[in-house]
């Protein structure tokens, strides 16, 4: 079974193409930001820890969302393969994640990028900050979100340079998915 690395900016369709490829595959979607939900939703500690960096618009630090991780990739569950959403996001994290996969002899087999343009991520962004009625994504917070993966998390696609796989991802979420899916085939 696959063991995926999906990146791309906020809003480029990650998760929803993370929930349908892990449907199908059996395996799960491991994305700090559903962990994190869960936890802020249910208030615990780490969720109001994680809740007071969200409403600032920044990005967890590295040593909380590794720790999270690794507790995740350690679950039976994910010995059969896993796809990362919005894991790794900086080079820092990339480079523990590197060690921790070959501590638990899970090597990854692909990096998937969703490349989407500025101007339509910030339109998705609103759109489901309506229909979701996210306060996550009210305009600032989309600016501030889109310069932190810019400044900490596009460094990635050069660290992984060659194994990043290049997937527009503007077309419709089906014809999204069958291009990974080939890709990986």
């Amino acid at each position: 079974m696959p063991r995926v690395i999906l990146m791309g900016p906020p809003g480029a369709g990650k998760g929803t193409q993370g929930e349908v490829l892990a449907s199908e595959w059996q395996v799960p979607k491991i994305a700090p930001g559903d962990i994190f939900r869960a936890e802020i939703s249910q208030s615990t500690e780490l969720g109001l820890k994680v809740k007071s960096y969200s409403d600032a618009g920044r990005l967890v630090p590295d040593a909380v969302v590794i720790e999270v991780i690794e507790s995740r990739l350690k679950q039976e569950d994910a010995h059969k393969g896993w796809i990362l959403d919005g894991f790794p996001r900086t080079v820092a994290q990339a480079e523990a994640l590197d060690v921790l996969l070959s501590e638990i002899a899970q090597p990854y087999d692909s990096v998937i990028n969703l490349d989407v343009p500025e101007h339509i991520l910030i339109d998705r962004l609103k759109s489901r900050a309506i229909d979701q009625g996210r306060a996550d994504d009210n305009e600032d917070i989309i600016k501030n979100r889109l310069e932190e993966y810019n400044a900490k998390t596009r460094p990635l696609l050069e660290f992984y340079g060659s194994k990043v796989k290049q997937i527009d991802g503007t077309p419709s979420m089906s014809e999204v998915t069958e291009t990974i899916k080939k890709l990986l085939a």
